[in-house]
Parts: C-alpha cells; sequence; structure tokens
C-alpha cells in the first residue's frame, strides 16, 4: 500500500520510520526541524498508523517494508537515507534486506540485536503496560484521534510472546548500505548490539548514548542529531 507520508523541504530524502503507536507527524519532531533545510524529509504514517488506514497486521513487517518500498516509487525517490526508532527501526531492518538497492544508510536504535534471556519477563511488563493504557482515557482519546485504524490491534499483536523479529535482528545479512546503531545506555539488553553489529558486518558504527534509554531520539536529541548528521555527511561524501 502507498502509505499516507508528509514531506519537508529539499535534496537528498531522509525517511523517518516512527514509533509505534506514533505518526510520521508525531515522532523525530526535532530532527525533522534539524534537518530539514539541508535534506528531503520523508515522515510516512506505517501501516495501521495515523492516516495509513489498515487493520491486517497479520503479517506487520514483511508488509510494512513492501509498504515503504511502494511508497518510496510513487514519491519518485530511488534511494534514500532510512532512519528508525523501536518499531520504525524494525520496518527499516526489514526494508534494508529487501530493497538493499533502495537504502543508502540505515540508522536504527530501540532495536535488540538477540532475544534476552529474560524475554518473557520483558515481554510481561510490556502487556502489563499496555494494559494500563488502555485503562487511561486521556491516553484512549489521544491514541483514537491520531489513528484512523484501528490502533488496539498493534498492542494485541505485541501480547504474543514471539511477535519480535529476532531472527532478523540478529542477523544483517542482505544489508548493504552503511549502519548506524544507536543505543541509550540505560537499556542494557539494547547495548549489547553494539558489540555484536560490528562483530558480524562491515560498516557499521555505534554509538552509546548517556543518560537515555529506548528512545535516545527523543529522550537526548541533540546528541543523537549530532552524531546522525556526522554519519550521514560521512556517507554522502
Amino acid at each position: 500500500m502507498i502509505l499516507h507520508t508528509e514531506d519537508f523541504g529539499e535534496g537528498q530524502p531522509i525517511v523517518f520510520l516512527h514509533t509505534g503507536l506514533q505518526t510520521g507527524l508525531t515522532d523525530f519532531e526535532y530532527q525533522r526541524e534539524y534537518f530539514k533545510d539541508k535534506y528531503k524529509i520523508v515522515l510516512p504514517d506505517l501501516r495501521g498508523h495515523g492516516n495509513s488506514v489498515e487493520d491486517d497486521f497479520t503479517n506487520f513487517f514483511e508488509d510494512s517494508a513492501k509498504d515503504i518500498a511502494e511508497t518510496l516509487s510513487h514519491l519518485g525517490i530511488e534511494s534514500t537515507h532510512i532512519v528508525g526508532c523501536s518499531l520504525g527501526a524494525l520496518v527499516g531492518l526489514y526494508f534494508a534486506k529487501r530493497f538493499p538497492s533502495k537504502v543508502k544508510s540505515l540508522t536504527i536504535s530501540g532495536v535488540l540485536s538477540k532475544r534476552p534471556d529474560n524475554w518473557i519477563e520483558l515481554q510481561k511488563e510490556d502487556v502489563e503496560h499496555q494494559s494500563q493504557l488502555l485503562k487511561n482515557n486521556d491516553a484512549l482519546s489521544y491514541f483514537e484521534n491520531l489513528h484512523k485504524s484501528n490502533w488496539r490491534q498493534f498492542l494485541e499483536m505485541a501480547k504474543n510472546e514471539n511477535w519480535y523479529p529476532f531472527e532478523e535482528t540478529n542477523d544483517l545479512d542482505g544489508i548493504i548500505a552503511p549502519i548506524l546503531y544507536m543505543v541509550g545506555e540505560g537499556n542494557k539488553a539494547e547495548a549489547k548490539g553494539t558489540l555484536f553489529y560490528p562483530s558480524i558486518k562491515d560498516d557499521v558504527h555505534v554509538s552509546i548514548i548517556p543518560f537515555a534509554s529506548h528512545l535516545v531520539h527523543s529522550e537526548q536529541p541533540d546528541i543523537y542529531t549530532r552524531i546522525l548528521e556526522k554519519f550521514l555527511k560521512k556517507v554522502d561524501n
């Protein structure tokens, strides 16, 4: 499907892929404002999010990678920098493997490279957090207004303990573009990827950002953005 997309600026494109239950316009706001005078900023709503109406999440990551490819083709973009966090980073990984010629660089954060030993415990904590979310009337109103699809299906998907695509995150085969992996020091499980990814692929750059955890781009936006800028300049030169 062709995703609902907003774009800003002109130049070499950067596609920012948002986190779960956010949209292109509600995530990566700091980075959008920072880069829009130098790059073309492309902000799709992933399927089932925002104005990209779709209630079928049965093959979410594979379908989302195809969505990105169709959307870029529709926009006339042959290759692009891909930047994603959490859910968006997972979609970015799928896309970079399946459409490598379309990816100039890949920046990911909020990703688990391997299944943690305490994964079941972590997954149960996430499910409990989501359960509490559904009891918060303000949050319910916010998400109902933000998404035209049945956004609760995403929460249902995450209840399956096997929903996370570890078979994809611990294998970078097929990605030919340089990779920047950023992680907050507060997330020990994600930080393990800073050792693992460079060991299985050349041209992987890593950065551990202090005083941050899962959402490094919003928890430490200035540091994250400066590092991303240096990486993009290195790739483009």
